[in-house]
């Protein structure tokens, strides 16, 4: 098998003859310049480093998948010095996979990004042409009523641990793998954003102007679990690139379904607000009025009104929880901000636990016609999935004691870990345990700005069910 991996390699010497003036493919930043250099014992990588993974994982990436857990990488040689950012992946019979993102600290080792071998160079060229794609397809989905969107989600589009996300004119970049930790890759997305969503400017006109109808700053928003997972610094503070370099812009409103949001970049959870729900927001309300479940709604984990607000348009009065006072002021913000598209609606937020808040008005016999369950997610690894499962079904359960019969629920899970029918079996026990049946009326997903790949499962995390209530006849 070394036989085939020299053969290989000798090739890919061949290939990049003339292209780098150097016996050797292009160089990536940790793998060294030396031909035929052993990197893992019995084959040989190109540039001192490389991988070698366990049959399991190995098939895995044949069937589509990005993924190498740490617990699947049988050998590895990162060479001299600090850890590659890129590093080769063979299988156990030493054919080469492809390319992959390394991080050394994580439970995902390896994320791939070529099935080629490849270097820093053409890494970086892949970066631009598939964050360009990316953008161009997001475009048609911004228009006079959404001016918010996710710009790059990450696997979804061949891009790994990246996801940028627009709220109105401002971009927002998260780096989840230590693989992409590198000033290079902050140059090149910076410089795709600015290019795709920037007007380019007009003689004498200001820099802000450049950025009028496109972007004002791009900031780098870390995420903290992830941070400590992958063993990754704290970014520089300030943005990575503004129109207005003095007096950059942190703070914008932006448009979802013709509503009002406030952004806040340095506050809030994820990139800030909740894009993937933006499509579910507005089936909410529609199911609403065509049911007759437009009187009484509750947004039970209601964070900063997304589906309140949009309920408010058809509900005679709307009630939103969470147990976040700062995520309530925003809200609250929100709300005046579209006073004028739901008029004098009464729209109140209360701050509680959502477990003991249902619990206690079931007991005190209150009545909804719709309600929402938005929950954070309640499985963060395969392990907390049968906890996670009796708390769906707790809050369904005291959810469909206060809806009324005929009444909406929509409940949904932001778990990958959490089956479609893992939370309709939750659903489904918590109506039994209510004396209720519920009728399916749909299954919705997460907006299309955040694609589902087939062969990527972990990309299909938000689950939406839409359900009618009916009562039990006697």
């Amino acid at each position: 098998m070394e036989g085939v991996w020299r053969g290989r390699m000798a090739k890919l010497h061949e290939s990049q003859k003339g292209r780098t003036g150097k016996n050797s493919p292009r160089t990536a930043a940790g793998f060294g310049e030396s031909s035929h250099k052993p990197a893992v014992e019995g084959i040989c990588v190109p540039g001192g480093a490389g991988a070698v993974i366990s049959r399991r994982a190995a098939d895995r990436l044949r069937s589509g998948h990005v993924w190498v857990y740490a617990s699947d990488v049988e050998r590895v040689d990162t060479g001299e010095g600090d850890a590659p950012t890129l590093i080769h992946v063979a299988d156990n019979r030493g054919l080469l996979l492809g390319t992959a993102l390394y991080s050394p600290a994580s439970q995902i080792a390896l994320r791939m990004v070529s099935r080629e071998a490849i270097g820093e160079a053409e890494w970086l060229e892949l970066l631009a042409k598939r964050l360009r794609i990316a953008i161009e397809r997001r475009k048609g989905l911004l228009d006079g009523q959404n001016d918010a969107c996710r710009l790059c989600f990450s696997e979804a589009d061949e891009l790994p641990g990246l996801v940028i996300d627009k709220y109105g004119d401002l971009a927002v970049l998260q780096l989840l793998t230590k693989g992409l930790d590198s000033g290079a890759v902050r140059e090149t997305s910076v410089r795709i954003l600015r290019e795709q969503l920037c007007a380019k400017p007009r003689a004498g006109k200001k820099a802000k102007e450049a950025a009028k109808g496109g972007i004002a700053a791009i900031v780098e928003r870390p995420d903290p679990r992830i941070r400590e997972l992958e063993g990754l610094p704290a970014p520089a503070a300030g943005p990575l690139w503004a129109a207005e370099e003095q007096n950059p812009k942190t703070q914008t409103q932006f448009l979802l379904n013709g509503l009002k949001f406030f952004y806040d970049a340095n506050a809030g959870q994820k990139t800030g607000a909740f894009l993937d729900q933006r499509t579910n927001y507005q089936s909410a309300a529609d199911w609403a009025e065509r049911l007759g479940a437009a009187g009484r709604a509750l947004d039970v984990c209601t964070y900063q009104g997304g589906f309140a607000l949009h309920l408010a348009q058809v509900c005679r009065s709307v009630t939103g929880i969470d147990a976040s006072h700062a995520s309530l002021e925003v809200a609250e913000r929100n709300l005046e901000a579209n006073r004028d598209a739901i008029g004098d609606k009464q729209v109140d937020w209360i701050e509680a636990d959502a477990f003991e808040i249902l619990r206690d008005w079931a007991q005190a016999g209150e009545q909804f016609d719709t309600i929402v369950l938005d929950p954070p997610a309640f499985a963060k690894s395969k392990r907390a999935v049968e906890g996670a499962l009796r708390g769906y079904k707790e809050l369904n359960l005291r959810a469909l004691k206060l809806l009324r019969p005929g009444g909406l629920l929509v409940t949904c899970s932001c778990s990958h870990h959490v089956s479609w029918a893992d939370l309709e079996g939750a659903v489904a026990a918590a109506a039994a345990d209510a004396g209720a049946r519920v009728r399916l009326l749909e299954r919705r997903g997460a907006a299309p700005d955040h694609p589902v790949v087939l062969n990527i499962p972990e990309t299909e995390y938000l689950k939406c069910l839409v359900l009618e209530k009916a009562a039990i006849s006697a």
